[in-house]
């Protein structure tokens, strides 16, 4: 729970009834790798902060080939905001990629939270601002950018994830092959 805590307090500090009412609305689980939190097809019920391990969030269009969303390791947030907030079935996938351990909190504890501390409610929207933010920067990326660029702005923006993923899971976010992505790899080495 100290992870969840110093997390929320880079943002804001927090007292200690405010520390106790968020560890008491926190479940804490063990993934194992493989192991998904959210299928497609199903509600998103839970933001999901991640302690340890690392996860992908992915979607799988009509060819059946899987499309990386998002990566969440230590100290980041994974869910599907947009199943979260409407209820409706999500159409993605958010699955260990490693042996991890994750703090949720379900809808109604957030919604709860929010309402005891005020500040909190900041604290999420500058999350999700944040979040949109890296969303809008790569959109942009994919449309205006070379593969080499953007794997180049892959490595800036999840520095210490490149070791821990197989080129399939980093080619499918770069929307390449692995091939291509080796390829990528060797040319930069070279320079």
């Amino acid at each position: 729970m100290h992870r969840l805590i110093e997390h929320f307090e880079t943002y804001l500090p927090l007292n200690t009834a405010e520390k106790q009412l968020v560890e008491a609305r926190a479940i804490l689980r063990k993934i194992k790798r493989r192991q998904m939190i959210l299928q497609e097809g199903f509600v998103c019920k839970h933001y999901a902060f991640v302690v340890e391990g690392c996860f992908r969030m992915y979607g799988v269009d009509n060819k059946g080939i899987e499309h990386n969303i998002q990566f969440a390791a230590e100290s980041d947030w994974i869910a599907d905001i947009g199943s979260f907030h409407s209820g409706k079935p999500s159409q993605l996938f958010i699955e260990a990629i490693e042996p991890s351990v994750i703090l949720q909190i379900e809808k109604q504890d957030l919604y709860f939270l929010y309402l005891s501390i005020p500040k909190l409610d900041r604290i999420f929207k500058v999350i999700i601002e944040n979040k949109y933010v890296e969303l809008q920067n790569r959109v942009l990326q994919n449309i205006s950018s070379t593969a080499q660029e953007r794997y180049l702005n892959f490595l800036d923006q999840y520095p210490t994830l490149s070791p821990r993923l197989p080129n399939t899971q980093i080619a499918s976010y770069l929307g390449i092959t692995p091939e291509f992505l080796s390829k990528i790899r060797k040319d930069l080495t070279v320079k």
